[in-house]
């Protein structure tokens, strides 16, 4: 009666045995494609800076292309197992990716500076009509 038990559970263990090969492998698509660098618009008075997140990628792969009112940022990552050693196991995305970004608001064309420190890329993007803060004085003679 165990040798029919056992002949019974072997579907079932086949079944989940198979669902685990598949799940591997979507991880490993998940985690081999394309990536996103996350990134944040942050207003700096006269300008506009877009912090992206890139650790890893090569200045050199690095291409930032404006056109209206969107920024589209590219690089590459190279990936870890290219370096001559087996990967034992892989979270850390690689390969190319491409963002495609809408300013939150106008830019002066052509105005972006990008600096790239610990990791992550700054672009400064001078506002096309930035806020001008007003300073009050007393009027000649009354003061």
């Amino acid at each position: 009666m165990s040798q029919s038990n056992n002949e019974a559970g072997k579907p079932v263990l086949a079944r989940l045995q198979h669902l685990m090969t598949l799940r591997e492998e979507v991880e490993t698509l998940a985690h081999g494609g394309p990536w996103t660098p996350a990134a944040d618009w942050r207003d700096a008075g006269t300008h506009l800076e877009l912090l992206l997140d890139v650790p890893g990628v090569d200045p050199a792969s690095l291409a930032l292309e404006e056109d209206g009112g969107q920024l589209t940022v590219s690089g590459e990552r190279q990936d870890a197992a290219g370096e001559g050693r087996p990967l034992l196991s892989r979270e850390r995305p690689s390969g190319r990716f491409s963002r495609l970004l809408s300013f939150p608001e106008p830019v002066r064309p052509e105005s972006g500076d990008a600096t790239l420190v610990g990791g992550v890329l700054t672009v400064r993007f001078e506002k096309l009509h930035p806020t001008i803060d007003v300073t009050a004085h007393p009027a000649p003679g009354n003061g």
